[in-house]
């Protein structure tokens, strides 16, 4: 029986082994690897840290690990490489996804609730029916309050946008009952008023800069999330103007050469073991130094990504 072994690496390795220290007064040059993603539409995304996961999502508290694999006649040894998670580019059940910065009218409000605060801030109840007391500036703005909901709809929902982004174990503070509720809850996303507001985005900040990591996305830039890292999109289509999406991109530390193999795997957030096999692949040199690698997954044949794996960027003649 071929026996695994995880190994977590913790600092510069080639996947053979411990790479040799220079010589006192030289510069080691940077032998990292580039890593380029491609997942398959199917791939399943995680319910947000306060949700409970709905029909076909993982759970909040895991993430995905990819792994560069070794193999031996008596033993696997795979090499933790990244860790990452799978969220929909926007989540109307987060408590803190919310306007933030000058620009915005009104800074900590739920995104969820902006079309009913600019129909309160225009008096327009109706956009295809204003009042005749309404100007031309608040038709503009009640009118595109309901097509930003519009988006947001479409962006988060079945057929909208997964990003890849950054792994992080943290959860949001509790969210209060009622709007009068304790300074250290978040308001409920009806509490509109500009108390909560300001309460909402003071402790959705503070969460924030506790862990950089935790991510938090907006439908106002795709690519710069509220909180949090993008490193790219799962495969698929913008649903605002059917424009092709997808590709993720890591940079890791290791130059992985000699690779027998690689694997995404699920995992549960402070377990050490690498949980349920979502992908595997075995590289092939391609040209140049960049290894491809097709990924397939035991759990359906129909869910398959690819990868290009350029090993090491201290010798790339790709780049440079």
């Amino acid at each position: 029986m071929v026996a695994l072994v995880y190994v977590r690496l913790a600092t510069r390795f080639t996947v053979t082994g411990v790479v040799a220290v220079a010589a006192v007064a030289c510069v080691d040059g940077f032998r990292g690897s580039n890593i380029e993603l491609d997942l398959s539409p199917g791939t399943q995304v995680q319910a947000h840290v306060v949700g409970a996961p709905a029909m076909g999502e993982l759970p909040a508290n895991s993430h995905f690990t990819l792994y560069a694999i070794q193999e031996s006649s008596t033993e696997s040894r795979l090499f933790e490489l990244t860790r990452f998670e799978v969220h929909r580019i926007v989540d109307t059940t987060s408590p803190c996804y919310i306007d933030v910065g000058e620009h915005v009218p009104h800074p900590g409000l739920h995104v969820s609730q902006y079309a009913a605060k600019i129909g309160e801030d225009t008096g327009i109840a109706d956009y295809k029916n204003p009042p005749p007391t309404a100007t031309e500036e608040e038709k503009i703005l009640m009118g595109t309050a309901v097509q930003r909901m519009a988006n947001v709809a479409a962006l988060g929902g079945a057929m909208g946008i997964k990003v890849v982004s950054s792994a992080s174990a943290a959860t949001y503070p509790q969210v209060a009952t009622g709007c009068g509720g304790p300074v250290d809850q978040i308001p409920p996303p009806m509490c509109t008023v500009e108390a909560s507001n300001q309460l909402r985005l003071r402790l959705c900040q503070d969460a924030w800069k506790a862990d950089p990591a935790l991510f938090e996305g907006t439908d106002r830039v795709l690519t710069a999330p509220l909180n949090g890292t993008t490193n790219g999109m799962v495969l698929g289509l913008n649903p605002l103007n059917m424009a092709p999406v997808g590709g993720a991109q890591f940079f890791v530390e290791n130059a992985l050469v000699n690779v027998d193999a690689y694997a995404i795997y699920v995992q549960m957030d402070g377990l050490d073991s690498p949980g349920m096999m979502l992908f595997f692949g075995r590289p092939t040199m391609v040209t140049r130094g960049v290894s491809h690698v097709h990924l397939t997954s035991p759990l359906s044949p129909m869910l398959t990504s690819e990868m290009a794996v350029f090993a090491d960027l201290g010798e790339d003649d790709v780049h440079f």
